[in-house]
């Protein structure tokens, strides 16, 4: 990404990264496990919990380190793509991925995390009828 000039080269996709989202991980996993209700399972290289109460997670859930924190709506293959281009972001970013999420704003829409995610995998946008 264009604003990752800004960040020192040490910081992105390096040991000091990967400690960051190994936090991250485990972080998730507590989170997880203590608030999870419903089934615990892998998929697309993330740890899914799901079942957890509604005001602990924005939008229809969340990614921290390589777990996918979400309540009991349904969601698809296309969902958990985009939630593993944020674990992606986590293992690049590690410590400053909450931060710079943050920085990035609210509004998926202008969000560079959420847009390299995929607006329409990440139901922000429609979805078009696609040959995927």
């Amino acid at each position: 990404m264009s604003s990752d000039r800004f960040i020192p080269r040490i910081l992105l996709d390096s040991k000091i990264s990967l400690v960051g989202y190994w936090y991250g991980c485990a972080v998730g996993w507590i989170w997880g496990t203590l608030w999870s209700t419903g089934r615990i399972e892998r998929s697309h290289g993330l740890w899914v919990f799901r079942g957890l109460p509604r005001r602990l997670f924005p939008r229809g859930g969340v990614c921290v380190g390589c777990c996918f924190l979400t309540g009991d709506d349904p969601f698809d293959d296309r969902v958990l793509a985009h939630e593993a281009v944020h674990r992606a972001q986590w293992r690049r970013y590690g410590f400053l991925m909450p931060v710079l999420y943050l920085l990035a704003g609210r509004d998926p829409l202008r969000n560079r995390f959420e847009i390299e995610a995929g607006l329409e995998d990440g139901r922000y946008l429609p979805r078009r009828s696609s040959s995927r």
